[in-house]
């Protein structure tokens, strides 16, 4: 919208989370607070957006930085809402239209009450509409007097009277504000407060005294303006946004067997009849195929898993992928840069770093795999390795469709295994095997009989 324009406040220090990160850059569903309210306003679709930092602004700014066209104020000191608002004129001074003004740990607002803000500011012609909410509990909440049914005051909670703490109605912190007359009204509001900062909610008093229309706009649900500002909110968000990701993947077909122990990122999909046990981490861009099953302890980060693929307890797969019908585990690792092959099995306690398995390659013991190429129905036996790093540089193994490699092989790179080829168990490859070749590299064995009884 040409004449929206979206400020985030995301200045303050936080000190209640007792953090050197800012607060606005601690994780909820794996992305920081301050996303997840960049990502509802996305809804809104704001020609300007304008992010007011001051503490750790550089590291903001820098988490930031994928996101294309935000602007950024400073506000240095940081001397309360108001004037961390002001601090954004010289952005938006030469333009017109609406200011929603959102705050960077608030994390739980929904996209459609933020258009519905919009609309119920625009089509009552306020100078400003303030969101409220009634809550149980309102301590430590601005709380929202009324004269006539019309808001004429807000009082924080420190400042409030007896009778004023009364009051069940609260400020939320987010606003939508005609732009003309925003900046003016801004330099008048006073410090005169128990905090001695520049309050914000003190423009509903200066709008008024201009003869300006104030609105309210109160949302059904409290949760969803609640603020992060200790560790053990920081955790009760997180459970609301664990528990929405939750429900929206069961309505949609997945089977979560325990959703209180399911963490399941904002960006990760999963098909219809897979099946998630306790415990389980999906996290970044993880894309899940249907039918599949994913046990117990099992960590999953910005993969891509095909249908029909069973992983089983207590492994952790990065930065990789596992074709349809494959078994992985249990205990396997995966890192980076892996394709496991459709049908194939990587076993308990083998590892993968860098390398392809063919369709029904088999590694299912206590292996480690390299820089490797593994063709088609390959057999590798337990305990081996691909000794793929000299000490100055990696190097790659090749092992072609259908070979075996016995167990506790040590495969020296660079080295091929030809089609076909048998490596025997114990052997150290420091050569290239031809296609159907038998390779033993093993020291001869030689028995001393009776050597047991002259030692004794």
């Amino acid at each position: 919208m040409p004449d929206l324009h979206l400020v985030v406040l995301a200045a303050g220090k936080g000190t209640r989370m007792k953090s050197r990160l800012p607060k606005v850059l601690h994780e909820v569903g794996g992305l920081p607070l301050i996303e997840h309210v960049l990502r509802t306003a996305d809804a809104i679709a704001p020609s300007t957006t304008v992010i007011v930092i001051g503490h750790e602004a550089a590291a903001i700014t820098e988490r930031l930085s994928k996101r294309l066209g935000l602007l950024f104020a400073l506000q240095d000191p940081q001397l309360g809402t108001g004037h961390a608002l002001l601090q954004t004129e010289p952005l938006l001074k030469d333009r017109s239209g609406t200011v929603v003004l959102l705050s960077g740990d608030v994390p739980l607002l929904r996209s459609a009450t933020l258009r519905t803000l919009v609309d119920h500011h625009r089509r009552t012609r306020a100078a400003a509409t303030v969101v409220t909410a009634v809550m149980e509990d309102p301590a430590g909440y601005g709380r929202i007097v009324r004269a006539n049914g019309s808001i004429s005051a807000i009082v924080e909670h420190k400042d409030a009277s007896p009778a004023e703490r009364e009051i069940s109605e609260i400020n939320s912190g987010i606003y939508a504000f005609d732009l003309p007359p925003l900046f003016g009204a801004l330099r008048k509001i006073g410090s005169q407060n128990a905090q001695g900062e520049y309050y914000l909610p003190d423009l509903v008093r200066v709008f008024r005294d201009m003869g300006l229309a104030v609105e309210t706009f109160q949302v059904d649900d409290p949760t969803e303006i609640a603020g992060v500002n200790s560790r053990g909110e920081l955790a009760e968000v997180g459970a609301v946004v664990r528990n929405a990701r939750n429900d929206e993947l069961m309505a949609a077909g997945v089977t979560i067997v325990d959703p209180a122990t399911t963490w399941i990122g904002p960006d990760v999909a999963v098909g219809a009849d897979t099946v998630i046990h306790p415990n389980v981490q999906l996290e970044g861009r993880t894309r899940i195929g249907s039918g599949c099953v994913i046990h117990s302890g099992v960590r999953i980060v910005d993969s891509e898993i095909g249908s029909r693929v069973a992983i089983n307890n207590h492994c952790v797969i990065t930065e990789s992928r596992v074709r349809d019908g494959a078994r992985i585990g249990p205990f396997a690792h995966i890192r980076p840069a892996s394709d496991v092959g459709p049908d194939a099995h990587i076993g308990n306690f083998v590892e993968l770093k860098k390398t392809t398995m063919g369709r029904g390659a088999k590694a299912n013991h206590l292996a480690y795999l390299g820089d490797a190429t593994i063709g088609e129905r390959v057999n590798v036996g337990a305990g081996t390795i691909t000794c793929n790093y000299d000490g100055v540089a990696k190097h790659p193994t090749v092992i072609e469709d259908g070979a075996f490699i016995g167990s506790d092989s040590q495969l020296i790179a660079p080295v091929r295994i030809g089609r076909g080829a048998y490596v025997a168990a114990g052997s150290s490859i420091t050569d290239d095997v031809p296609p159907e070749a038998l390779a033993i590299a093993r020291g001869k064995q030689v028995n001393k009989e009776g050597w047991t009884r002259k030692k004794k």
